[in-house]
């Protein structure tokens, strides 16, 4: 077993919201920041995956929590039919209670900026930071005036979850979150087959479920928290206009763009995802 692997063993907890188990890791020491989930295939896309390439240098003077969603990661499978990010936002809001943590800071991209930017609306006291990117403001998505809809990894996630288990629609999807295709190994999208035969009822209990579309638009004027969105410039599943949108709309929001990224930042350019992470942290 490699150090990354016991480092991820030694930090996963699990703690039960509302009948169902909710799995996060915690590492790292000092100011407090929550790390939400990215997007991909269920059930084997977990926080650690995502950004375990800047975890280190995080967690090296910050308490890191990261949390898997429900139907992802080593959380339960659970059944929906409401706007799911506030089903996220509920289950971090225990996490937060179950720690006594008061105010966070909030990072995310993909689904996991939808969430930040969703609990900032609904718990503004317990949110004193925002970094996200990646991400639409809303459940449902936002319009897009240049980018069709669903976008391109949309679509190959939709043909991912409808069918049974598929090997290469996996790797289709994973291909498609990142720019270069060549960080995806074999071995890596392997594992999310195999997590996919393993535990069917993830894949199962996504599709009986309903996600409710809900516009959150308007609502981020509200948001006045310093907040920094970091966007991958060949984002496929949220493109740059997303970003401009929520720049747009968020008053105190600054923005940078990685060349050369896909929807990963976090995985795909840890280096420079970081960088800027750093300056808005000590800013």
């Amino acid at each position: 077993m490699t150090t990354t692997q016991r480092w991820e063993q030694s930090s996963s907890r699990t703690l039960e919201v509302d009948g169902s188990a909710v799995h996060f890791h915690d590492v790292g020491s000092g100011p407090p920041v929550i790390v939400q989930q990215a997007f991909g295939p269920l059930p084997g896309t977990t926080a650690w995956l995502t950004y375990h390439r800047v975890l280190a240098d995080l967690a090296a003077d910050h308490r890191c929590i990261l949390v898997d969603y429900p139907n992802f990661g080593r959380s339960a499978a659970r059944e929906f039919h409401e706007p799911v990010h506030d089903l996220y936002v509920r289950n971090t809001l225990a996490i937060l209670d179950e720690l006594d943590l008061d105010t966070v800071t909030l990072l995310g991209v993909s689904t996991g900026g939808t969430v930040a930017l969703d609990m900032a609306l609904t718990a503004p006291e317990r949110v004193s930071r925002l970094i996200v990117g990646g991400c639409s403001a809303s459940t449902g998505g936002d319009p897009y005036l240049l980018a069709p809809a669903p976008t391109e990894v949309g679509r190959l996630f939709d043909e991912c979850q409808s069918g049974p288990p598929d090997l290469g629609a996996i790797s289709r999807l994973l291909r498609g979150i990142v720019y270069d295709a060549g960080l995806i190994g074999d071995d890596l999208v392997e594992d999310m087959y195999k997590w996919r035969l393993r535990e069917p009822e993830h894949a199962a209990t996504w599709s009986r479920s309903t996600i409710v579309p809900r516009s959150n638009l308007q609502a981020l004027s509200t948001i006045t928290v310093p907040t920094l969105v970091v966007h991958g410039r060949f984002d496929r599943m949220v493109p740059l206009e997303g970003a401009l949108m929520l720049l747009g709309h968020l008053p105190t929001a600054d923005l940078v763009v990685l060349n050369n990224c896909g929807h990963w930042p976090p995985f795909e350019r840890p280096r420079e995802f970081m960088t800027a992470v750093r300056a808005f942290l000590t800013a």
